[in-house]
């Protein structure tokens, strides 16, 4: 038995979280990230966590890696050159996309359309031609390929992009000008559509293929280079990388379909988000990431992440399968500022690691929300255990000039900051629960991230979910839900049927093909048969609709009339959730879709027996904090050293080296069997 690392790279911290498998022990390091060359900060990580769990580096056997590698990228627009190889005709399907322009009223004046990420002076069409059916209508000329490629190669294109029309029916022409291409220029990375996404749609599937390849070389650069400092440091762990639906992937796999890491890092917050609310006895949480940068805020219903088939980067909508996560650009990083208008503003801009918030004393003089925080008191002058100390001093010079400009003092310009922020992260809440027809009163809330807990209290009481939870590590939650993510992989087809014209027969063949497909795939990645599990889905939607919607389903359901029935019934519950309504349609069959997990042994939180320590035991010191624009003497807690069964009174501020947790006047935090805090206001609770 050895040791498993997750590591999760955030805009101003790299978080790890270091697992020894034979005795359950958890080590947890932070590091300031190297946005220049993220590997940088996960190998500092990694010297760093070994240190503190007294052992070599070389004994971890598995590195759990969630990256913003391929997000960046994108967000920055710094991917690779792209070439795209399409059918004639449909030469400009990346600029004509799907003429919407965005809402509310007059959404068009402001709106910011992105260039195509594969350019149209980087577009070839060739003739080859196949229709709905998978029929050829015209053939393959492969001496116009090979012209094509050529002009495309002396262009000067990093990356290759194959998508045809109605390649997901019949994709033998897309890989044959796949293999003229590696024939003619064997260095560069193709991408054919067909193995990014087998589905009808050519505009997200162009896109989404697209997409990959712009992120690919920067992504290979990446894995490449980790590779090698765990060779020259003389490491050699099996390393996974975090897909975007919360399960892993091999770097082979990550070189090959980076479009699947794009929301790599948050992903893991949910799947851990889930479990902690399961252990404390909530199925459906709102989970609510708080870090440097941004937080990202997600839902869980029945103990799983949601998950969608469709999410967001930029201006690009990418269609891969992804945990239903929003981000704001509200972190502890976010910069306040009044702007002309004269209405404070805080965020999206962050000061980012570099130099960061002005109390971290690193040249930062911006107000930003930790500074705040400080100027309140609710974050004391010393973090990471006592290893960074806080500039109060600095951090109270920048939120007065927030002061000065409104006519405050410091302290009611801290509130301010603390209110807007809280505001901004309650609308993201507010997208993932009210706007898919969950109420959040519903839900508990589970608050992780550097910054998460300091806000967990208000957050839960503008969106009345109860209670919130804080877990044991909370800045590291991510990487604990990367140690509990399971391989994943997906296989789909797109079969485009009413409900009045499915053949039970051909559905069973299908599926056995795609079964075959993920086994096939789980082998190759080293999962014996009895971890092996299979999860199969249709996207459904009304005849004609625009939109589908995934259904679980048992691969020969339709061969009944009672699982046809159960089919529909399940179908409605979420369109009546979604949107508030059925109508009296036909319902439409469009793809069938098979997911291969790898299971991995989970790692499990040890239940923690209660002891007779008292609570003024965890007690440090008092410290002067402000609630409600009143100063009160605040106790502050040591987290290490409370026990089941403690009830923590507020105001209060409990410390521990990943984050700090702030309980609000009038609520209560109470300890559980797994050392969760459970905060509730007074007079409500278990």
């Amino acid at each position: 038995m050895g040791y498993r690392l997750g590591i999760d790279v955030g805009g101003t911290f790299t978080d790890l979280l270091l697992f020894d498998e034979e005795t359950g022990r958890m080590v947890l390091a932070k590091v300031p990230s190297t946005p220049a060359d993220q590997s940088i900060g996960v190998l500092n990580g990694i010297e760093k966590v070994a240190a503190l769990a007294g052992i070599d580096p070389a004994e971890i056997d598995l590195v759990l890696h969630g990256t913003t590698v391929a997000t960046n990228a994108v967000l920055e627009e710094k991917g690779a050159r792209v070439g795209l190889i399409t059918t004639r005709g449909f030469e400009q399907i990346l600029h004509v996309a799907r003429s919407q322009t965005p809402g509310p009223l007059a959404g068009w004046i402001i709106m910011q359309k992105p260039d195509p990420l594969a350019p149209l002076h980087l577009t070839r069409g060739v003739s080859a031609r196949m229709n709905a059916r998978g029929e050829e209508l015209v053939p393959l000329d492969e001496e116009e390929v090979r012209r094509l490629i050529c002009e495309l190669r002396d262009e000067g294109i990093q990356a290759l992009t194959v998508s045809l029309i109605n390649s997901f029916a019949n994709p033998a022409h897309e890989r044959r000008i796949r293999d003229i291409a590696q024939e003619i220029c064997p260095d560069l990375p193709v991408t054919i559509s067909t193995d990014i996404l087998p589905e009808f749609r050519e505009y997200e599937r162009t896109l989404t293929t697209v997409m990959n390849s712009y992120v690919r070389p920067v992504m290979s650069r990446y894995l490449t280079g980790i590779e090698r400092k765990l060779h020259d440091a003389r490491l050699a762990p099996t390393v996974n990388i975090v897909r975007s639906d919360g399960g892993v992937m091999s770097l082979d796999g990550a070189r090959a379909k980076p479009v699947n890491t794009l929301l790599s890092g948050p992903s893991g917050g949910v799947v851990a988000a889930s479990y902690i609310g399961e252990l404390a006895g909530y199925k459906n949480v709102l989970s609510f990431d708080m870090g440097g940068t941004s937080t990202d805020v997600a839902i869980s219903t029945g103990g799983e992440p949601r998950i969608v088939r469709e999410t967001r980067i930029g201006y690009y909508p990418v269609k891969a399968a992804a945990v239903d996560v929003r981000s704001v650009g509200a972190g502890g990083g976010s910069i306040a500022h009044v702007p002309i208008t004269g209405a404070l503003r805080v965020g999206p801009q962050s000061a980012g690691a570099e130099p960061g918030p002005a109390a971290y004393g690193a040249g930062g003089t911006e107000p930003t929300v930790t500074d705040a925080n400080v100027v309140l008191g609710r974050l004391p002058p010393r973090l990471l255990g006592g290893e960074m100390q806080l500039d109060v001093e600095a951090a109270r010079r920048a939120v007065a000039r927030i002061g000065d400009a409104l006519g405050l003092s410091v302290e009611e310009a801290a509130q301010g900051i603390i209110d807007i922020v809280n505001e901004n992260m309650f609308g993201a809440l507010r997208l993932v629960s009210v706007q898919r027809g969950y109420d959040p009163r519903d839900f508990a809330l589970v608050a992780f991230g550097g910054a998460g807990p300091l806000h967990a209290n208000a957050l839960a009481q503008l969106s009345g979910a109860w209670p919130a939870i804080i877990p044991p590590t909370p800045g590291v939650l991510s990487a604990l839900g990367f140690l509990h993510s399971d391989i994943r992989n997906e296989f789909s087809q797109t079969v485009i049927r009413t409900l009045d014209r499915i053949d039970a027969s051909e559905f069973a063949q299908i599926f056995a093909a795609l079964d075959e497909q993920a086994r096939r795939w789980l082998e190759g990645e080293g999962i014996p048969a009895e971890r092996q599990a299979l999860d199969y889905q249709i996207d459904v939607r009304y005849h004609r609709q625009g939109y589908e919607f995934p259904v679980r389903v048992h691969p020969r359901q339709f061969a009944s009339e009672e699982g046809l029935e159960k089919f529909v019934a399940d179908f409605k519950e979420i369109h009546e959730r979604n949107y508030g309504f059925n109508i009296d349609s036909l319902i439409e069959i469009v793809n069938l879709r098979v997911v291969g997990i790898g299971l991995v042994r989970k790692v499990e939180l040890q239940r923690v027996a209660p002891d007779r320590t008292s609570l003024e035991e965890a007690m440090v010191e008092t410290h002067r904090a402000y609630f409600g624009g009143k100063a009160m003497e605040t106790p502050i807690y040591d987290r290490d050293r409370l026990r089941p069964g403690h009830i923590v009174r507020g105001p209060a501020v409990i410390t521990q080296r990943d984050a700090t947790t702030v309980i609000l006047p009038e609520h209560y935090g109470q300890v559980d069997e797994y050392l969760n805090i459970l905060i509730y206001p007074d007079g409500k609770g278990r």
